[in-house]
């Protein structure tokens, strides 16, 4: 196919558990922090210990979003208050900012220790879709989305990046607001009805519907179908090697907009 013959102009993508198999790393490094930090307010203030996990705590109030947003989500699900702090504050001290800090320690630890993987089928699609000369897009909660995708060698592949960095510096809104993927498809100059969002979280998908995008494309890495189409997804595969490459995107495409 050719770009003229397609009926979308852009697909923009998620970093973690979308393009790169990161999503996990993120997931681990935030229950040794939040862990750690419940120990301490358990012995000093004799809170009694409930751990974090990843289903009741890492995947509705943390996953998706950006960093300092996720702690405060988080902490206010438990009844926490502690002061916002400052982004300059040091890992560990009780702050929103600080316990954040604390969470990116652990993330590039591990990340430095273990590399990063990229998703075969992602991959895939992707170098089909940029040999067609569909505009490419990364939209990321993550500060880190930049040196993560150098070090697997995909960062030049998108015409644009709007992550942690770029939404701080501009001050968008993150995850549920539609802002990070409406600017990725300023940039590149495309209409958002002739857009795709491929995304894994919750937070994410609902973003999609709320940019009024042309299709909002939900990947199921935990076993949450029923939920990604509950918040927003038109679709939803567990892999992308269920759609077929870029003839059954567009296909999928062409059914959300007739």
């Amino acid at each position: 196919m050719t770009i003229k013959e397609l009926s979308f102009k852009t697909v923009v993508f998620d970093m973690d558990g979308v393009i790169t198999q990161t999503a996990l790393t993120h997931a681990a490094a935030w229950k040794e922090m939040f862990d750690e930090y419940l120990l301490k307010r358990s012995d000093g203030v004799g809170e009694a210990f409930k751990e974090f996990t990843h289903a009741g705590d890492y995947l509705p109030y943390v996953d998706g979003k950006p960093r300092y947003k996720g702690v405060a989500s988080f902490l206010e699900s438990r009844g926490i208050s502690i002061p916002f702090g400052d982004p300059s504050d040091p890992p560990g001290k009780e702050t929103i900012c600080g316990l954040g800090n604390q969470k990116n320690e652990a993330f590039n630890i591990v990340l430095d220790r273990d590399g990063v993987r990229v998703y075969p089928s992602t991959l895939s699609l992707l170098i089909e879709l940029q040999k067609t000369g569909v505009k490419l897009g990364v939209a990321s909660s993550s500060k880190n989305c930049r040196p993560v995708l150098e070090k697997v060698d995909l960062l030049k592949m998108f015409e644009a990046r709007v992550d942690g960095e770029v939404s701080a510096d501009l001050g968008l809104h993150g995850k549920p607001e539609p802002d990070i993927f409406t600017t990725a498809c300023d940039i590149v100059n495309v209409p958002y009805k002739d857009a795709i969002v491929v995304e894994d979280a919750v937070s994410g998908v609902q973003a999609g519907a709320r940019g009024n995008f042309g299709l909002t494309l939900g990947i199921a890495r935990e076993d949450n179908v029923k939920e990604l189409l509950e918040n927003g997804a038109d679709y939803v595969v567990e892999d992308l090697e269920e759609i077929g490459g870029l003839k059954g995107l567009d296909e999928l495409f062409r059914k959300f907009n007739p």
